[in-house]
């Protein structure tokens, strides 16, 4: 092995270690073609017990994560050089050096310029940058943080979910063609047609009110925002909040989803509408054409209790859990399947984590031309057949007649 470059390289990593230089290190090239590990990244980490040097094997499923004390870290790297990998990076705020071991050639050192002029904070659990900032007014007006710009305490899970909202339907809002892609994109004039969006079952508006800014932060085109709710002490209570944070263009009306008006509207939300009242928004959102749909269902009373199992299932689902649950999956994949022949693309993903509500189900659905309709009924009446379902809210409101599998 050629000892000399691979020496130099790890003389500059120790100093960059001793001097407090160091940003991190890359390990990659395995010489393996079998190889479990595809790269290793190194950083250097301050925990309680003291400096350690953090270091993460990628692997194809997961990532193994160890820390490592800096002398036994730096001696694992020596180990793996040119053994395990065939490159390594070696990034610090004076310089980047590159170490290659190349088949039939010498081990050689590359010089480059420093990539950053400040060592990263070593703080082992890094503040993680929000979408939604906790200085934001409204977050203040409905109890979420304090005046400085701090969350409350018992808050926390509820400013988690506000940003995982946004996180998970900005991608969609792009792909539903109401965005486009970046953080400072824009689109569209102030004097097109406003964006619409409609709320339906909002509760208290958190979410409401985090979508409404992060439209009017990302598009150019004006944006009125309704959220539906029917509780009239919680109407009353979003509206005055929507008046104290000055967020215009929002507004909260009184009233159950199934008596919201059915106008033009551009997205569609109702998170945690009790059994068919998520089919009466879904209804909604495809009768005015809406190009983004995402609800969250909650209850599915409806089909439970039409639900007759297939010989396969008999005994299974004679346990009630088992039966409750068994509902909640026909009864969305029902729901997809109406979606998908109603020219959208639905995709059911998990929402939030299961520690924070057992509902956290979502299905969001994108306006789309590729759809194949004829599949998507035969699948939609072979499944309520296969369990004996024979009415079916949403089926019902947009004229999709459940029949017979033939």
């Amino acid at each position: 092995m050629p000892g000399d470059a691979r020496q130099e390289w790890m003389d500059a990593l120790a100093m960059a270690i001793a001097e407090g230089t160091l940003i991190k290190v890359s390990l990659g090239a395995p010489r393996k073609t079998d190889a479990v590990a595809r790269r290793l990244l190194a950083r250097p980490v301050l925990l309680r017990d003291g400096p350690r040097l953090q270091m993460v094997w990628s692997l194809p499923t997961h990532d193994v994560t160890r820390n490592l004390e800096p002398d036994e870290g730096v001696q694992r790297l020596g180990e793996l050089l040119g053994t395990e990998f065939c490159v390594a990076n070696l990034f610090t705020t004076r310089r980047t050096a590159q170490l290659e071991f190349r088949k039939g050639r010498a081990g050689r050192v590359l010089y480059s310029p420093a990539l950053a002029p400040e060592v990263p904070t070593q703080a082992h659990d890094r503040v993680k940058a929000r979408t939604v900032p906790a200085d934001r007014p409204w977050l203040r007006a409905l109890g979420v943080t304090t005046a400085e710009g701090t969350v409350c305490r018992g808050q926390e899970s509820k400013y988690r979910q506000i940003h995982r909202f946004i996180e998970l339907l900005d991608p969609l809002l792009v792909e539903a063609g109401l965005l486009r892609g970046g953080a400072a994109a824009l689109e569209g004039d102030l004097r097109d047609p406003p964006l619409r969006v409609w709320d339906m079952g909002c509760g208290k508006g958190h979410l409401t009110f985090a979508l409404h800014e992060h439209l009017r932060s990302r598009s150019a085109r004006p944006v009125r925002t309704f959220g539906v709710e029917a509780r009239a002490s919680l109407v009353a209570g979003a509206n005055r909040a929507a008046l104290e944070s000055g967020c215009d263009g929002l507004e909260f009306l009184p009233g159950t989803i199934a008596e919201a008006p059915r106008e033009a509207m551009d997205v569609l939300v109702a998170l945690h509408a009790c059994d068919t009242a998520t089919d009466d928004a879904l209804a909604a959102g495809i009768l005015a054409d809406a190009a983004l749909l995402v609800v969250s269902p909650c209850c599915h009373r409806e089909v439970q209790v039409q639900l007759t199992a297939p010989a396969i299932f008999a005994g299974a689902l004679r346990h009630g859990i088992l039966n409750s649950r068994m509902a909640e999956i026909v009864t969305d994949a029902l729901r997809a399947g109406l979606l998908e022949w109603a020219g959208r693309d639905p995709r059911v993903f998990e929402f939030i984590s299961p520690e924070h509500t057992a509902k956290n189900l979502m299905i969001a659905a994108v306006r789309h031309s590729n759809t194949d309709p004829g599949a998507a009924a035969r699948r939609v009446r072979e499944l309520a057949a296969a369990f004996g379902i024979r009415h079916q809210h949403l089926a019902a409101s947009i004229g999709f007649p459940l029949g017979s599998p033939a």
